[in-house]
């Protein structure tokens, strides 16, 4: 799959977004920076299988190896140690951002149930959004048959915007299906 949203964002997105907000240099117009994807996994240390397939998922997902996230602290309560593995996470860049970014936005997306878009305000003031989805089966490349456990992720886009106006409309541009 090439990297039509890169193609989408040069030929349309990058001139509405010079023409909305009148910048004075061209430099000034928000672009996708990074798409980071992480996936949480307390219960890992009971059962370091989990964290095995977790990661082969989440590279067949994203297209790159991820990285097994440790514990920063001991934590008594939950039984965790420093040095534990508690999740996996993997940060796009460049070609492979914007390519799972389309597909995000136009094939995973849509085969969630009742899916009315994304909420406009998962933004954090600083023009990144973020967002949660609560299983990994929506992806086509996981195979249905072979998931031991479902599991969420969360998916942040980082961009360049300043405010969380120009994110929207960046991201509105490159397709993002948000609420009506």
């Amino acid at each position: 799959m090439s990297a039509r949203m890169k193609e989408t964002y040069r030929n349309e997105a990058f001139p509405a977004l010079l023409e909305k907000f009148r910048y004075k240099n061209v430099m000034e117009v928000p672009k996708l920076e990074k798409i980071t994807i992480n996936i949480g996994l307390g219960e890992a240390k009971d059962n370091p299988k989990l964290m095995e397939t977790t990661v082969e998922e989440l590279a067949a997902i994203s297209g790159q190896r991820p990285v097994v996230t440790k514990a920063k602290k001991s934590i008594a309560n939950f039984k965790v140690r420093q040095g534990m593995p508690v999740g996996c996470k993997v940060t796009l860049r460049g070609e492979n951002m914007y390519v799972f970014a389309d597909k995000l936005f136009n094939i995973v997306l849509p085969r969630v149930r009742d899916f009315r878009g994304v909420s406009k305000n998962a933004f954090d003031g600083r023009g990144n959004y973020s967002m949660g989805l609560k299983e990994q089966s929506i992806f086509p490349e996981i195979v249905y048959d072979r998931i031991d456990k479902v599991k969420g992720m969360d998916i942040i886009f980082t961009t360049s915007a300043k405010t969380d106006e120009e994110a929207s409309a960046l991201l509105s541009l490159l397709g993002m299906p948000f609420e009506k």
